[in-house]
């Protein structure tokens, strides 16, 4: 079964005016949408429009022009936007006074209001978004006393016990370790397949959006907006392209941006299994180049085996005169420099 479409967007042009001189970040962007049960990310490189782009869908700044249109709203008011779309920016959080469960239960005042006294559903909701984001050991801490991770979590916390149909973020990785942004990825993956939210969130963290998106919108500094499934933007060259600098590539076979060295000394590889694709790694990043076959009138500078079995994994060196057996990547990289 199809799910329902929960934002559309004709025509869109986005950016911002100062005085009387209008400045657009953006041409007019292929039709856009959300749908129910959606994961969304929004890449782009630095100063591409994300942040702008990502506003003017949350209602904070208005369009240039076109329209944006969201399921069962009929006006943008305040309260009615505030129960369709929940939003999570980097911006630093204020309210020093206030403690993180007080923060989370302001994320109910589109149904409470901002003095209502909060319902047996709204205190629900609340716990529920505390505890998705794991923030339970922080409920009574201030504010003010949270690192920039745990700020970032509290944020998210409030945006879900919001619970509405869209959520938005603006860089939600942005201040946390790795094991973070991998859980905090793989949790809006679930969400959106559980609660069938539709979730757009624009974030520099390339390789974890290609794992997780349904849809990928790829915003180039010109402005040109593409969008589509990931392993589509990778295969037609798009991603590449949106990312290219003169010494950086996207390798589409490992999916990975790879940091090109100066084209180095041949070397001629035979391998399989996983050990090889971390060597054939190691070795690039040494400054190697791989061949399948020596090349014409050239010999290439060593030949490396990779023999497993028994239990063990060995790395045998021809050529040179360092040529031997090593039972390490790390030896072997040592004895070819």
């Amino acid at each position: 079964m199809n799910e329902p479409s929960l934002l559309q967007t004709r025509s869109l042009q986005t950016g911002y005016r100062t005085g009387a001189k209008r400045i657009v970040v953006s041409g007019v962007l292929p039709e856009l949408g959300i749908t129910a049960g959606q994961l969304i990310c929004l890449l782009g490189p630095n100063g591409s429009g994300k942040s702008t782009l990502l506003r003017t869908l949350a209602g904070l700044q208005p369009a240039l022009g076109g329209v944006i249109h969201i399921d069962g709203m009929e006006r943008w008011a305040p309260a009615e936007l505030a129960r369709k779309i929940s939003l999570v920016l980097t911006d630093r959080v204020r309210g020093n006074n206030l403690t993180v469960d007080a923060l989370v239960g302001l994320g109910r005042y589109p149904y409470s209001g901002w003095l209502g006294k909060l319902s047996t559903a709204d205190k629900a909701a609340i716990e529920w978004a505390i505890g998705a984001t794991g923030i339970g050991t922080l409920r009574d801490r201030k504010i003010h006393t949270l690192s920039d991770g745990e700020s970032q979590k509290v944020m998210l916390a409030r945006a879900l016990a919001q619970d509405t149909p869209i959520l938005m973020l603006d860089e939600p990785t942005a201040h946390l370790d790795l094991p973070s942004r991998i859980r905090l990825m793989r949790l809006l993956l679930q969400l959106a397949r559980q609660t069938h939210k539709g979730i757009l969130l624009s974030t520099h963290e390339l390789d974890l959006a290609l794992q997780v998106a349904d849809e990928v919108w790829l915003l180039h500094s010109g402005g040109v907006l593409h969008r589509g499934a990931p392993e589509d933007l990778v295969l037609n060259g798009v991603f590449e392209a949106a990312f290219a600098e003169e010494d950086v590539v996207f390798d589409k076979e490992a999916g990975t941006f790879i940091i090109h060295a100066q084209r180095g000394k041949p070397v001629l590889f035979t391998g399989e299994g996983i050990a090889a694709f971390w060597t054939q790694r190691a070795l690039r990043r040494a400054g190697f180049t791989l061949v399948s076959a020596p090349e014409k009138d050239k010999d290439v500078f060593h030949h490396i085996r990779l023999l497993t079995g028994n239990g063990r994994t060995t790395w045998l060196l021809d050529g040179g005169e360092a040529a031997g057996e090593y039972d390490s990547i790390g030896k072997l990289l040592q004895a070819m420099a």
